[in-house]
């Protein structure tokens, strides 16, 4: 990818439901950034970045762990998952990638355990055919604990023994609640193992962020999952629990407003999403159009492997999340997928109750699932777009669908992918 002049710190936010491939254009964008910064969710999120042919899979570390001159920030906003992070860091080290002095955690950062896990799959199970599908990474039940003021934070690691105290209590307190077995003693013993390896990557996550603005650092942040999954904005309560549109950055790493310049946001060719909840544009076939997207993108998740939801671009969606975000640059990713199809569909309205509704989300779900999608239909290209190096490469049918595209959101896309890999990549200046 070429270089790209932007501002000094640029959010990297996900336009969809996720899936978008945030972590392409973040690694990309790492090798000139020197501080890349991760401000919500935690485990289940999921992000792969293929490069030299070799595969990284990222869940809790920042995509921006490959650029070996960079530094990367849990803030905290996260909900942090140690065996998780773990995992991540030996698989990292077998591949050659050193995190030593170069991964910092926020003390400000909740720490998510096991038995939040535990939690999750009960709770799911509990709620029968009203389930909303989580990754059962324990997500929601750590974000729970956090807003009941009853979490552990990542500072507690430098006080084991305050840590010991409030674990018992709070899984007692759960165990009253979904009754479970649990060795907390046991527990105990294995954080502070981890306090071993974690306590010299604690920092205060406010003080650091904004000394390394106010020394002139490059600093570029990654969202996790995307706007549609937004806890108050998103199609709830079919959502995540944390806020990954750009008010989250402000509170997940204690930046103020005025420090962050350009916002982009990362937009599939067509639309994916993963658990229960309405979604207008998706295809119900199993020999059409939404299984090839499946078959041929390989949407499947990168954190529980499950299949996606595939469906048509949904332009109201990706306008409805740039009036929350306010996108100054678009990536749009998979249009490699595209490559085959006869013709291609994009939602660019809905109507419900007499009225056309262009850029905002019914908040009832109800109304949601009853809309009437207006479509426009465009011709497909069948030419292999894979070595495209600049615009003029592509298709005629494509160019003209990645314009149409631009035209309805009114943000320019500046980045096409065109492939999984890191070069794979069309930069339109």
């Amino acid at each position: 990818m070429a270089s790209t002049k932007l501002s000094q710190v640029v959010a990297v936010l996900g336009s969809q439901w996720g899936d978008e491939g945030k972590g392409k254009i973040v690694d990309s964008l790492s090798q000139q950034y020197e501080v890349c910064a991760r401000y919500n969710g935690g485990s289940n999120a999921g992000h792969t970045i293929v490069v030299d042919n070799v595969k990284y899979a990222f869940h809790l570390m920042p995509s921006g762990i490959l650029n070996p001159k960079g530094k990367v920030i849990i803030g905290n906003g996260c909900v942090v998952h140690l065996p998780t992070l773990i995992k991540e860091l030996r698989d990292l080290e077998s591949k050659g990638v050193s995190y030593k002095g170069r991964l910092f955690i926020s003390d400000r950062a909740h720490l998510l355990f096991d038995f939040h896990q535990r939690i999750d799959g009960l709770s799911e199970t509990a709620r029968g055919a009203t389930k909303i599908g989580t990754t059962g990474k324990g997500i929601g039940p750590a974000y729970q604990e956090k807003m009941n003021r009853s979490g552990i934070r990542a500072g507690e690691l430098k006080n084991l023994d305050s840590l010991a105290k409030k674990l018992k209590l709070i899984v007692a307190n759960a165990q009253v609640r979904f009754q479970f077995d649990y060795d907390v003693e046991e527990e105990i013993k294995r954080y502070q193992e981890y306090a071993k390896e974690f306590t010299e990557c604690l920092v205060d996550g406010v003080d650091w962020i904004n000394e390394q603005y106010d020394n002139k650092k490059t600093v570029l942040i990654e969202g996790a999952n995307a706007a549609m999954l937004d806890i108050d904005f998103g199609t709830y309560p079919y959502v995540t629990s944390s806020n990954p549109t750009i008010g989250g950055c402000l509170t997940g790493l204690g930046l103020s407003a005025r420090k962050i310049g350009d916002v982009i946001g990362v937009v599939k060719a067509y639309t994916t999403r993963v658990g229960e909840g309405p979604f207008p544009t998706e295809l119900h076939d199993t020999d059409g159009p939404g299984a090839k997207l499946r078959a041929v993108g390989k949407e499947f998740g990168t954190t529980t492997g499950r299949p996606r939801r595939c469906g048509w671009f949904d332009a109201v969606i990706v306008n409805y999340t740039h009036r929350l975000n306010g996108y100054t640059l678009l990536n749009l990713t998979k249009i490699d997928v595209l490559t085959g199809f006869d013709e291609i569909k994009v939602a660019v309205a809905y109507k419900v109750d007499g009225k056309r509704i262009t850029a905002s989300m019914p908040a009832d779900l109800d109304v949601l699932a009853r809309v009437e999608v207006e479509y426009e239909t465009h011709p497909g290209w069948t030419e292999d777009i894979s070595k495209a190096s600049k615009f003029e490469d592509l298709p005629e049918n494509c160019r003209k669908y990645i314009l149409r595209l631009e035209e309805l959101i009114k943000v320019p896309i500046r980045w096409i992918g065109v492939g999984p890999s890191r070069e794979a990549t069309v930069e339109r200046n």
